[in-house]
């Protein structure tokens, strides 16, 4: 936006980064709430993160002609599908050993709203996010893939329309924004479960990244002048010497408020009552800066853009995925340990397992089929019969015997 570039078109690894940043945040706090007490805002990012990319897509497509809701739809299944499948499968039949009947009739329907991408509904309706009993569950972290993906059931289609009858895009999607920022303030002192898990108090924070993507692509072709103006005033209250007004000054104060707007949020501590509401809008905010700073800003290229860090957000996905079952297990299986020297390594030891089941399921499962250009229809077929099947698990559960089988008879 500030470049004379397309960013929206290039690969941006500091958003791979930015990715990284996020997860980070979620593991931590999943694993040793207390070192990082709001790193559970990385979920805000990655919405702010998915509608940025997929708005990105999706107007580049309407643009070209090439746009249709099949191929869409397809790109989606293929994208998440491959790895939630082996996730779901993995806590279906871990459980079987080590859950008690009445445990695996809760997991069997977790594993059916997970699959049908209802999860954040299914939890709406039992408890709220810091409840205790949210470690005895899971499959909790998918709340925020069903929210992601309701979200994509309408706003392919809102965008279509909006194109259809010549609407003003960013105009549009600002009032949808608005509209849903306000129900989420409106909710958060009085409902705050409800606020949390609710589609419809959520979508803002997607739409942040769809308002951003809509700005890069208006401005694809020249930097903005209104921004270049910003960025003169900035350099002369900032810089001695004088420098090219290329918006350099403004990217690099960008990106460092959104980093620090992001710290500011994840090192808070934050309640059930205080969150998303008006908090919420630092995560976002942050995510939003760091966005639009773009890749030669001073963060985004020498923090976002490191190989490693850029190495895991590729492997993000997965990694989110797979931290938490493995988390919320050790909980049932050893609860007794909380607190000790060695809950804190059984946690520590999940999240480096999380790690390693990432890689593999990135290498050897999501990336052969979501890029394969082998067979795509009969792949994207495929993964909605075994999803279908995944959540007819649920189905399983009452023929489970009243026991926790072997796991639970060596301790």
């Amino acid at each position: 936006m500030l470049m004379n570039q397309t960013p929206n078109i290039c690969y941006r690894p500091d958003v791979d980064g930015l990715r990284a940043v996020a997860v980070i945040g979620v593991l931590i706090f999943h694993a040793f709430p207390n070192w990082l007490p709001g790193g559970f805002v990385g979920v805000d990012i990655f919405f702010v993160i998915s509608g940025f990319l997929i708005t990105g897509i999706l107007l580049r497509e309407q643009d070209n002609g090439s746009f249709s809701f099949r191929r869409f739809y397809a790109r989606r299944i293929r994208r998440i599908f491959p790895a939630l499948f082996c996730v779901l499968s993995a806590v279906l039949i871990f459980g079987w050993f080590c859950l008690f009947n009445s445990e695996y009739m809760a997991l069997g329907k977790h594993v059916f709203g997970g699959s049908a991408f209802i999860a954040n509904i299914f939890y709406w309706q039992e408890a709220g996010y810091w409840d205790v009993s949210g470690s005895l569950k899971p499959l909790l972290h998918l709340w925020s893939l069903g929210i992601e993906e309701q979200f994509y059931i309408f706003f392919p289609l809102l965008l279509w329309l909006a194109f259809k009858k010549k609407l003003r895009l960013l105009t549009f999607l600002l009032l949808l924004l608005l509209a849903s920022f306000a129900l989420n303030v409106s909710f958060y002192k009085r409902e705050p479960v409800l606020d949390f898990y609710a589609p419809f108090t959520r979508f803002w924070e997607l739409l942040c990244g769809a308002v951003l993507a809509c700005l890069f692509h208006r401005h694809k072709s020249a930097p903005c002048p209104c921004l270049l103006k910003i960025d003169a005033l900035l350099s002369k209250a900032f810089l001695e010497s004088r420098i090219e007004n290329d918006g350099r000054c403004l990217r690099n104060l960008l990106s460092i408020l959104g980093l620090g707007l992001i710290l500011g949020a994840a090192l808070s501590a934050i309640t059930n009552k205080d969150f998303p509401g008006f908090r919420a809008l630092l995560p976002t905010m942050g995510a939003f800066f760091l966005i639009a700073a773009g890749p030669q800003a001073l963060i985004n290229r020498v923090l976002l853009s490191h190989p490693w860090v850029v190495g895991i957000g590729l492997i993000s996905y997965p990694l989110y995925l797979w931290h938490w079952p493995l988390l919320s297990y050790a909980t049932i299986l050893d609860g007794a340990f909380t607190g000790t020297w060695e809950w804190r390594f059984i946690r520590m030891g999940c999240l480096a397992v999380a790690f390693v089941l990432a890689v593999l399921t990135y290498k050897f499962v999501e990336n052969p089929i979501r890029f394969g250009k082998k067979c795509r229809g009969l792949k994207t077929g495929l993964l909605i019969v075994l999803m279908a099947a995944c959540g007819g698990g649920e189905r399983l559960s009452g023929s489970k015997t009243e026991c926790r089988g072997g796991l639970q008879k060596w301790k």
